[in-house]
């Protein structure tokens, strides 16, 4: 089987590049922010939870 280039070439472009570091995140991330929303839910009282939910 033919190779796609040679080994004395692998990584070269990577370790050329430079690093940089990623963005703080703005929001929570979709599981965190609906667990948040689910324990918020529960904290109301009952009566206000099932006119919530209905």
């Amino acid at each position: 089987m033919p190779t796609h280039g040679s080994m004395t070439k692998a990584g070269k472009v990577r370790k050329a590049t430079p690093k940089i570091e990623p963005k703080p995140k703005e929001r929570l991330s979709p599981r965190l922010n609906n667990r948040k929303k689910y324990a918020k839910l529960l904290e109301k009282p009952a009566e206000a939870r099932s006119k919530a939910l209905y």
